[in-house]
């Protein structure tokens, strides 16, 4: 193979490094759910906390800031006392959503399938679960 063909990101410039961004953010484990429960309208900081199980607030606002970032969502602040702020999905993300419902209901319907082939693939290597 010849140099010029194997350096992606000499191939492609920033776009490569963009793309591999973009879909690591929205690939995300947290990223996911986030943008799948902000799906049905605005949604408030802790109704997003409830909504993603195990995601720590810490993440979540860096989360949230990322995803307004890259202008997945938007983020409103209403001038009440104390504020409310609520995050919605943008046309961008509306886009994607589609895809992370599929992607999310494919894994709810394969988890077990999953769980099982891994202890399969462990008990015939002697690996240990992990």
């Amino acid at each position: 193979m010849s140099q010029r063909h194997t350096d992606v990101s000499a191939q492609f410039g920033d776009h490569a490094c963009a793309l591999a961004e973009v879909v690591d953010r929205v690939s995300g484990k947290w990223a996911i759910g986030i943008l799948v429960a902000a799906a049905a309208g605005p949604i408030r900081f802790t109704e997003l906390e409830r909504a993603v199980e195990g995601i720590s607030r810490r993440m979540l606002t860096l989360t949230l800031r990322n995803l307004e970032r890259d202008g997945l969502l938007t983020r409103t602040v209403h001038p009440t006392v104390p504020p409310k702020v609520e995050y919605e999905l943008t046309d961008v993300a509306r886009e994607l959503n589609d895809s992370l419902v599929g992607l999310t209901a494919w894994a709810e319907r394969h988890r077990t399938t999953i769980a099982l082939a891994r202890k399969q693939y462990d008990a015939r290597s002697g690996k240990a679960e992990g």
